[in-house]
């Protein structure tokens, strides 16, 4: 069955706009199977390659130019793990994260968050030029020796979180954001985790374009091969 969107596809490309167009509305997996008739495994096999295409998408983009970037890292998981207290308590995932102000953010799923790890992504997303905004975590120590000679902290353990252009709210409403999304899942598995991350981004991004649009030509350009 011809569709340029899917690699020997049983399923017509006027089928397959419908369930990008039903999944660019961010309908759930199964009201879109509901509404095309496809099995439920069927939509899942096609979101999943959907996410990778868009998270491939991500990926590949250019970094940050020069401008005003807040950085942050994040915790994604259970709200509580018994018995476990402090900063990324067990069992939750990492999330790291750079948005430059009133236009993109850019994610990576981490083991720590350590210097270590997140100064070479910094390094290699972030122009030397820009305005790095910060919370006072000790990673961050280093940034003006890296050449980022415009840092300022916000220090959220003195009870402050913004000081005129001094703030990370940006990052900080895209994780909310980003948590509120991935809570109607009800769980996400570790293995796709980065995926609905990815999606989220993506999602946040180009939140003023016609993400069906987009989807598609995205897809077009690498048609799916779904196992």
């Amino acid at each position: 069955m011809k569709n340029k969107y899917m690699i020997r596809s049983r399923i017509s490309e006027a089928k397959f706009r419908e369930i990008i167009r039903y999944f660019s509305l961010d309908i759930e997996a199964n009201k879109i199977a509901q509404l095309t008739g496809l099995s439920r495994p069927c939509i899942n096999r096609i979101l999943k390659a959907t996410r990778q295409r868009i998270a491939e998408f991500c990926e590949n983009e250019s970094p940050f130019d020069a401008g005003e970037i807040e950085i942050d890292e994040s915790y994604f998981g259970a709200r509580r793990v018994r018995g476990v207290r402090g900063r990324g308590a067990r069992g939750k995932h990492i999330v790291f994260g750079l948005i430059k102000r009133q236009r993109r953010v850019y994610t990576q799923v981490v083991i720590n968050c350590s210097a270590s790890t997140l100064l070479p992504i910094i390094r290699e997303k972030v122009n030397e030029n820009s305005a790095v905004y910060t919370d006072g975590f000790k990673s961050y120590d280093g940034l003006v020796d890296a050449g980022y000679k415009k840092h300022y902290r916000v220090k959220h353990g003195e009870n402050e979180f913004a000081k005129g252009y001094n703030h990370i709210n940006g990052i900080e409403n895209f994780w909310g954001l980003a948590k509120t999304r991935l809570a109607k899942f009800r769980g996400i598995s570790k293995n796709t985790f980065y995926l609905h991350l990815k999606e989220c981004e993506f999602r946040f991004n180009y939140r003023n374009k016609d993400l069906y649009l987009l989807m598609l030509k995205i897809i077009r350009n690498k048609p799916l091969k779904v196992s």
